[in-house]
């Protein structure tokens, strides 16, 4: 299964963020879900298991850098995690 394959390889994947007061949070890599003619990324925070996944506006800078806005908007939340769910719905068990 292709998107089992992608999720198992992208499992390592760790990424550090620094917000506007400077501090690190270090999230897992779950997926990049293209939505609206946007990218946004689908993480989830190591060390804060309460809150479950984050959605993450991606805002490129240039080639090399990007920045990770937040989502206010509850119906672009709610579609890109319908997509992740639909993508992963026979690996991962989500609750309702």
């Amino acid at each position: 299964m292709e998107n089992e394959e992608l999720l198992q390889e992208e499992e390592a994947a760790t990424l550090t963020l620094t917000d506007e007061n400077g501090v690190d949070t270090d999230f897992e890599y779950l997926d990049c879900i293209e939505y609206e003619g946007k990218e946004y990324l689908v993480l989830l925070p190591l060390d804060d298991e309460e809150n479950g996944i984050v959605i993450l506006e991606v805002e490129p800078v240039d080639e090399e850098l990007e920045n990770y806005l937040s989502v206010d908007d509850t119906a672009v939340l709610d579609a890109v995690y319908g997509i992740f769910k639909e993508r992963y719905k026979d690996i991962i068990q989500f609750e309702n």
